[in-house]
């Protein structure tokens, strides 16, 4: 397993003489200690000043209000990429018959050649109640850089939409891009899936269906893929996995969060009918009843990540059954860190998408 080291690491972790802008009482010392520096500056530049307020992550809206104002809850990377060359905005439908927005980004002819490219569907991260097509726009167009059109699927979210259509909303994107292969001039055989944090969890279940289909899949490259179980846990301490217990009280995704995600997706008295909607794996991918035949699978987790073991345990699996995985973990990185300009960690992390792409796709 690769550890995203870097040379000098040690040495860039925190001084606990260091003065780190008042947010020492926000983040307990022993994942204080952990933290990549970066992190710490971004968060310390971002957090409320008053004495002993919690973090905003920690801080649960109402749903109404975020859906008022959703550029309040957007990410760092977020931007508004539609009008930009290369960039086509589309629809398709899904089982039911809604209507699901897509943002296509193909990659610069000049570099590139005319295509037909490969291409990569990306699914964002949110929890499943948050996340739009600006959310990892900037993703979206690094990811292009590899050679391969991405298509970014604005699938459906919790509340509005019950838990589990957002799957079908993954499935149905992939048979669209499959069927439309002409019009958006991309190959239909070489063909990629990806998402961060609950688009990891959706990407893991396509994986199993697109296998269970007979449509081949060059790669499966999913981060900090979600405990999306734990999104139903009375409490954290019911979790199996030790990184769900020790950065419970991490600054980005801590288990405020993960319960506020919880009772949008799957309120407790919601649950035995969701259970009885979909397959008991789509709510726990490490419980699927085959593990052969699967895609290579590229898995990336953060270190100080609650979901971190559930990532790590996931790839394990797919070894167990014979197939291709590569797992790495970003040292001193937290939850959806790679939504994070200022640190080095995150363009690594680019840099790496990239050549994982370039590798599945033959491009190189």
């Amino acid at each position: 397993m690769e550890t995203g080291r870097n040379a000098g690491d040690e040495a860039t972790k925190p001084d606990p003489a260091q003065d780190l802008g008042g947010i020492e009482g926000l983040i307990e010392e022993h994942i204080l200690a952990k933290l990549d520096p970066e992190f710490l500056a971004h968060f310390a530049n971002n957090q409320p000043r008053v004495a002993g307020q919690p973090p905003k992550a920690a801080v649960q809206p109402p749903i109404e209000h975020v859906r008022q104002h959703p550029e309040a809850y957007q990410p760092p990377c977020a931007l508004d990429t539609s009008g930009y060359p290369g960039v086509a905005d589309a629809n398709y439908l899904s089982r039911d018959g809604a209507t699901i927005p897509v943002r296509v980004y193909s990659p610069d002819e000049a570099r590139h050649g005319p295509g037909p490219y490969p291409v990569h569907l990306n699914f964002h991260g949110g929890g499943f109640v948050l996340g739009n097509l600006d959310t990892e726009a900037t993703l979206c167009l690094s990811m292009r850089g590899a050679g391969v059109s991405v298509v970014d699927v604005d699938y459906r979210l919790c509340p509005e939409t019950t838990w589990g259509k957002c799957i079908y909303d993954a499935w149905n994107a992939l048979k669209w891009v499959r069927e439309s292969a002409t019009a958006l001039n991309i190959n239909p055989d070489s063909i990629s899936i990806g998402g961060i944090s609950a688009g990891g969890h959706i990407c893991l279940v396509l994986q199993h269906m697109a296998r269970d289909a007979g449509i081949p899949l060059k790669l499966c490259m999913a981060s900090v893929t979600p405990a999306t179980r734990g999104l139903a846990y009375t409490y954290y301490t019911e979790s199996p996995f030790p990184s769900f217990h020790e950065f419970h009280r991490g600054p980005v995704l801590p288990w405020a969060r993960i319960k506020y995600f919880g009772r949008l997706c799957m309120p407790q008295e919601a649950l035995p009918d969701l259970q009885s909607l979909w397959p008991n794996w789509w709510f726990e991918p490490l419980k699927a009843p085959n593990w052969s035949n699967l895609s290579d699978t590229f898995i990336r987790t953060d270190e100080v990540d609650p979901l971190r073991d559930e990532g790590e345990a996931y790839a394990m699996k797919l070894v167990a059954g014979g197939n291709k995985a590569t797992i790495k973990r970003y040292l001193g990185c937290p939850h959806t860190f790679m939504y994070t300009d200022s640190m080095k960690r995150k363009h690594e992390y680019d840099r790496d998408a990239i050549v994982a792409l370039r590798a599945a796709h033959s491009l190189d």
